[in-house]
């Protein structure tokens, strides 16, 4: 019989997601984010941002504002990612 093992811990699995990102891959850190944004706000934001990298606006908006943020169009994904990053760090 195979043994089971657990999930990492949700922050590993949100740092991966944001490397993820970062390389380019929304699609796969999406996959990471979906199921946890639902009640953890750092997942919601990474949320917001893969959804920015793929052009679906509303959807990022949404998430955004299930994490408390606004979206800032301003700020290129790529930097919002590095801010996650660091939150993640501490």
């Amino acid at each position: 019989m195979k043994e089971e093992r657990p999930d990492p811990p949700l922050a590993t699995r949100l740092r991966d997601a944001v490397a993820k990102a970062l390389a380019g891959d929304w699609q796969a850190a999406h996959l990471i984010v979906q199921d946890p944004s639902e009640t953890d706000a750092t997942a919601a934001w990474i949320h917001a941002v893969v959804h920015r990298m793929e052009g679906d606006t509303s959807n990022a908006w949404y998430w955004y504002a299930r994490c408390g943020r606004t979206l800032r169009p301003d700020v290129p994904t790529a930097s919002e990612l590095r801010e996650i990053e660091a939150v993640l760090r501490d």
